[in-house]
């Protein structure tokens, strides 16, 4: 008896020790890889006031943690090596991590094509069945938002060594990448996974970033929502409005949303994706509808604030009742929006939506059971009938999103999957993000902005940056015109030219018409790796392939583009000259293809008699071209000046 009584008070003291012992923040954990050559910081929390010692390969630091608990300690950098087991020990206890490596630690981050994994690529077979390396270790960190950046991660995401039961559903173009490497780096190498489809470059900027970027309206905004949504979704409600009447001109008072708005309207067929109506007219449809219902409420209900819920919807919404905004977000997920006081009316009210789609499927799809109004008494009355739409008046560029949207948002996914990581250090990052931005003017500064901040955050001022260029997509083009996906690919190649320390991996040529997540990712990674090598291991060769250095006039009245970065000498693929090319002139609509000559790293550009002022090359968003170099690297897209 008494035996058991003294293991009891072993066992809570174990308990309590374990409780109480030092938690470690950041990404360190069991089976984690550590930046070698670089400080090493441990941070997390332990017994106000206490000292805290870190142990790792024979080297140790120590601290003592401040009065809210939170301690940081820096060993000094280490060679590639291990395993090991660090020890983070203080007088409530010690923390033990097991089976720790030091080697190159590699963040991979951006939007779906980032995100696809590789049991979703081509040639996933080969990729998930070879042996496990141990010496390559992956995490992916989860998808979850916050409106402040966080200190560190409400579930501590794991690391894995590579392997058939790991790889299949980790990043594809991430993990081609570091399994590149790894055949010349000869070090461990660990691969961080922080990404999130449809997302905005926007929502993985910080608030200096946000601010950098000309953005701190938005920022302000978001701050704004934390402390008061109701004030902060009024005016972000306001800001819509505006932008609504400066596209089109609506005079205020006259807009769609006005209880009485004189549209075409026709009756919804069903609460369903509007691709699925049967209307010929919405079988392919990327912009603007109008939604609109009405229902009767008593007295009694209308003097009660009450919430609405409108189903899911794709991709974004502003939602009015008797023109008053009541919400409005974007995201794929279910709205339900508060309904102040005051805004219901006793007999007729009409709510009103519009909802943006800019790819694939759109509308409200609802489903119709969870279309309802609810009282603060708890009566709910149906909001599934009696649904009207018309075609809204097209205009330029996307509507205003608000700034706590998840995947469009001013931080929002910086907060919760990023600022977690601290001051980790890294030997570089991989972004393939872009498609999400392509008509939003000024993502070279955003581009800039980003890497600014992240460089800051992980303590590496000349951090390596890898960016894939968009993959082509959409119907391929049979004559010139603007490409939103064009002008992200040339900010990109010029945020690359303009850093130092920065290359773009070319998919222009691995792309499909059909389908905006290209199966091949091997080649990606490939190529990020390539880029990846000369940035941070100073590998030789070109780390992008052909890139644009100038256009200029030639005696003949055409114009000569130089390449930069040309392995051996450019080629055509198919063809005896150059497809993609364009002359152009100062105005809009001015731009013509060109016949176009190849010798070396120069291409030639026959004069057509008219004005030339600036080139372009592969201007669209999926272009067919076939410029190479003997690397079999494509040229990039770019929009350049003649001289």
């Amino acid at each position: 008896m008494a035996l058991r009584g003294t293991t009891a008070v072993l066992l809570a003291a174990t308990a309590s020790a374990a409780l109480s012992a030092p938690k470690v923040g950041g990404l360190l954990g069991d089976h984690a890889v550590v930046q070698r050559g670089q400080p090493i910081v441990v941070t997390g929390e332990a017994v106000p006031g206490e000292p805290v010692t870190v142990v790792l390969a024979g080297k140790s630091a120590q601290t003592r943690a401040e009065r809210d608990g939170r301690f940081r300690v820096t060993l000094p950098p280490l060679a590639a090596g291990g395993p090991y087991d660090m020890l983070v020990m203080a007088p409530s206890g010690t923390t033990p991590l097991h089976d720790v490596l030091v080697g190159d630690v590699f963040l991979c981050s951006g939007q779906s094509n980032m995100e696809l994994a590789v049991e979703r690529a081509q040639d996933a077979g080969g990729a998930i069945m070879p042996p496990a390396d141990d010496q390559l270790r992956l995490v992916t960190i989860a998808k979850v938002t916050a409106l402040t950046p966080r200190d560190g991660f409400a579930q501590m995401p794991a690391w894995a060594a590579a392997g058939p039961k790991t790889v299949g559903g980790f990043s594809a173009a991430c993990f081609y990448m570091v399994q590149e490497l790894r055949k010349t780096a000869k070090v461990p190498i660990g691969a961080i996974h922080s990404s999130w489809g449809g997302s905005q470059i926007a929502a993985w900027m910080g608030e200096d970033a946000q601010r950098a970027a000309g953005r701190g309206a938005q920022a302000d905004l978001l701050k704004l929502y934390a402390r008061d949504p109701a004030a902060a979704s009024r005016t972000a409600s306001a800001t819509w409005e505006r932008w609504w009447r400066d596209k089109t001109g609506d005079a205020a008072g006259r807009e769609p949303w006005q209880p009485n708005a004189a549209l075409d309207w026709k009756p919804v067929p069903k609460i369903d994706f509007y691709e699925n109506w049967g209307v010929p007219a919405l079988q392919s449809y990327l912009g603007m509808l109008w939604y609109q219902t009405s229902v009767t409420l008593s007295a009694e209900q209308a003097r009660q604030m009450a919430t609405i819920a409108i189903g899911a919807i794709d991709d974004a919404d502003q939602t009015w009742i008797n023109g008053k905004p009541v919400g409005g977000r974007g995201g794929w997920d279910a709205r339900l929006y508060t309904v102040p006081t005051g805004t219901f009316v006793a007999g007729r009210n009409v709510i009103t939506v519009n909802v943006e789609n800019a790819y694939s499927t759109g509308g409200m799809p609802g489903p119709a059971e969870a279309m309802k109004l609810t009282f603060a008494d708890g009566s709910v009355v149906p909001i599934a009938e009696g649904w009207r739409y018309a075609v809204a008046k097209r205009v330029t560029g996307t509507s205003p999103r608000v700034p706590w949207d998840e995947i469009t948002g001013a931080g929002t996914i910086y907060n919760a999957m990023i600022a977690p990581l601290g001051q980790t250090k890294l030997a570089g990052v991989a972004w393939y993000q872009g498609e999400s931005d392509t008509d939003i003017p000024g993502y070279a500064d955003r581009m800039k902005a980003m890497m600014a901040e992240w460089r800051g955050q992980f303590g590496v001022p000349k951090l390596p940056f890898a960016l894939v260029s968009l993959a082509g997509f959409g119907t391929p083009a049979t004559t010139p015109s603007e490409s939103g996906w064009a002008r992200v690919r040339d900010d990109q190649r010029r945020v690359a030219q303009e850093d130092g320390h920065t290359a773009v991996a070319l998919a222009i040529d691995l792309g499909d018409p059909l389908d905006i997540h290209p199966g091949e990712k091997h080649e990606v990674g490939r190529r990020l790796a390539r880029a990846m090598d000369v940035l941070a291991y100073g590998g030789s060769g070109s780390a992008s392939g052909p890139s644009v250095t100038g256009a200029a006039r030639d005696a003949g009245g055409g114009v000569t583009v130089t390449f930069g970065g040309v392995t051996g000498a450019l080629h055509m693929r198919s063809a005896n000259q150059a497809i993609g090319f364009e002359l152009c002139g100062a105005d809009a609509g001015s731009c013509r293809y060109a016949a176009a000559s190849v010798a070396g790293d120069r291409v030639t550009l026959a004069g057509d008699g008219r004005p030339v002022t600036r080139v372009r090359y592969a201007w669209a968003d999926f272009p067919v071209v076939n410029l190479i170099d003997d690397a079999k690297l494509p040229a990039g897209p770019f929009e350049l000046a003649v001289r």
